[in-house]
């Protein structure tokens, strides 16, 4: 039996604003999605050219608060080409949260606090 990883799921507030985020910060784009006939829910499936794996985007209409991350001890990671040129858009977008200079990585919060881990290329 074989298993393939082929998405993640987070839960967002403002789909228009996480789009743009993950568009900016990390080069995924919109691939498909799917809207509740009632416009209870709306799913955005995003990936970019580097791999099958996508990030699925849910908007619900009727959350009225954000969403409790908790600890925000989990997380999604990316690994660059250009971790120079990663860090230094990040860095300009102010969406860094977290450096850890001794094993050479850092992590960006989107816009529902969500981390995302990274990694240059080894």
């Amino acid at each position: 039996m074989k298993f393939q990883m082929i998405h993640e799921n987070y839960n967002v507030a403002d789909l228009e604003k996480s789009e743009a985020f993950y568009e900016k910060a990390l080069g995924l784009k919109e691939c498909r999605r799917k809207e509740a006939k009632d416009g209870s829910f709306i799913i955005v499936y995003l990936k970019n050219e580097e791999s099958d794996f996508e990030l699925e985007l849910t908007w619900l209409r009727d959350m009225d608060r954000p969403y409790n991350l908790g600890d925000c001890e989990f997380h999604l990671a990316f690994r660059t080409d250009d971790y120079d040129g990663a860090y230094a858009l990040h860095k300009e977008m102010g969406c860094i949260c977290f450096e850890n200079p001794s094993m050479g990585i850092y992590f960006i919060q989107d816009p529902d606090g969500y981390w995302l881990e990274i990694v240059p290329a080894r």
